[in-house]
């Protein structure tokens, strides 16, 4: 699949392939997510308009996609070679390109993937996969979801915002974004969210600024959604990351009990604060934690009325947000992870009290972080029990979803218009 190009004029391609060039390198180095250095640059590059950022960086993002199979129709890892190739891919002409900075290699480069037979790319490149990833989906998942899954994996994705009900319904946010100009609708399964029709920046528009609406993915708004927290209880978020599902669980709460938000990372838990402050909660107390086995955590065991594990994992479910994941991650990644995330799910099971809930939880797409983590956890813990995903969010106002069976919730690109993630249920017995 491709990412169609806006109409671009002279001018616009100039100073585009000129920032790309300029950018591709960086990103190519890997060190650090995509969109952290895409951040970056343009801080370090004021000049680029904001029109511009978008289009710089859906190409950018568009180039990590295609990675291994530009390679090959540019016959080079080199970054401005893999630019080239990818402009010649959409279609762009010679005299089209004739007013950027290309010198004679370049335009060698561009005649050369012009005439590129297709047939030299294996399956896995022409679905911008790694080969190990490739293998792992079609033996999960077979040829033809993996041909769809792929295809979803490698388009943007939407701008999804959930509101918090606690300043304002969404009916209510749906109309006053609309009179600064944002188009948006209601989201298909979410009772909570809302998805733009573009991607404006939302810094400046004041009902983000005050809390009313935060960015998160319709996905991830669900898996709040299932651990279904109310007034008054005591509830653990163990893995709170940059707070996103923290305040959706906490304006469920209503503002009331107790909401913990553990997390390894003070640089995430920084990050937090202004979303924290913004939301208008004061139910939640962020802690740094050492690990899993913190003291903090084992003072609390027994005490919780619900429990939420987003565990670290491989990020493969949000490709379409962070393409270069697929190139940064490796099988033995997924091994590692699959370990930690077993002696994370165990740990954060010590905290519930008999009848709470705990809802384990990945943006994977491999079974060897999701399902079958949760089936050796359940094989080992008699005293717990999976509950149906599905029964649980129709209960919370969302509708049946499509191609969901068995009690595990499943999210896939192709199929929900979300990103790819999991979550199982779990009870503890009385």
């Amino acid at each position: 699949m491709t990412v169609a190009l806006p109409r671009w004029n002279s001018f616009l391609l100039e100073h585009t392939t000129r920032a790309l060039s300029q950018l591709l390198p960086q990103l190519q180095r890997g060190g650090l997510p995509a969109d952290r250095v895409l951040s970056d640059f343009f801080k370090a590059n004021p000049n680029i308009g904001q029109s511009e950022r978008g289009i710089v960086a859906e190409a950018a993002f568009g180039v990590l996609r295609e990675k291994s199979a530009l390679e090959k129709r540019a016959g080079s890892a080199f970054p401005k070679d893999m630019l080239v190739a990818w402009l010649s891919a959409r279609g762009l002409s010679q005299r089209q390109l004739e007013y950027c900075e290309l010198r004679e290699s370049d335009w060698e480069v561009f005649r050369r993937a012009k005439g590129f037979d297709t047939r030299q790319i294996t399956p896995a490149e022409r679905l911008n996969l790694p080969e190990w990833l490739y293998q792992r989906l079609l033996a999960q998942f077979g040829d033809e979801v993996t041909e769809k899954l792929a295809a979803a994996l490698n388009q943007s994705a939407p701008l999804d915002l959930r509101v918090n009900t606690l300043k304002m319904e969404r009916d209510a946010a749906l109309v006053a974004l609309a009179q600064v100009g944002i188009k948006g609708a209601i989201t298909p399964h979410s009772p909570l969210g809302i998805r733009l029709e573009e991607k404006p920046a939302l810094q400046r528009v004041k009902l983000f600024a005050d809390g009313v609406v935060e960015v998160q993915d319709e996905g991830s708004q669900l898996l709040a959604l299932l651990l279904a927290p109310k007034r008054g209880e005591m509830v653990v978020d163990f893995c709170a990351g940059a707070g996103g599902k923290t305040l959706a669980l906490g304006a469920m709460m209503r503002n009331a009990g107790r909401l913990y938000a553990f997390d390894t990372s003070e640089k995430r838990l920084a990050r937090f604060t202004p979303r924290f402050k913004r939301s208008g909660l004061s139910n939640v107390h962020p802690q740094r934690i050492a690990n899993e086995n913190d003291l903090k955590i084992k003072r609390l065991a027994g005490k919780m009325d619900r429990v939420l594990v987003d565990a670290p994992c491989t990020g493969l479910g949000t490709l379409r947000r962070n393409p270069d994941l697929k190139w940064r991650q490796s099988e033995t990644d997924v091994t590692e992870l699959a370990a930690k995330q077993t002696g994370i799910l165990k740990a954060a099971a010590r905290l519930l009290k008999p009848g709470g809930r705990l809802v384990y939880a990945t943006c994977s797409l491999l079974d060897e972080e999701n399902a079958q983590v949760v089936d050796a956890f359940l094989a080992e813990h008699p005293d717990f029990a999976a509950i149906n995903a599905a029964e649980v969010l129709e209960k919370q106002g969302v509708a049946r979803l499509y191609g969901q069976s068995g009690e595990y919730l499943r999210l896939l690109p192709h199929m929900h218009a979300t990103d790819g993630f999991f979550a199982a249920a779990l009870e503890r017995k009385k």
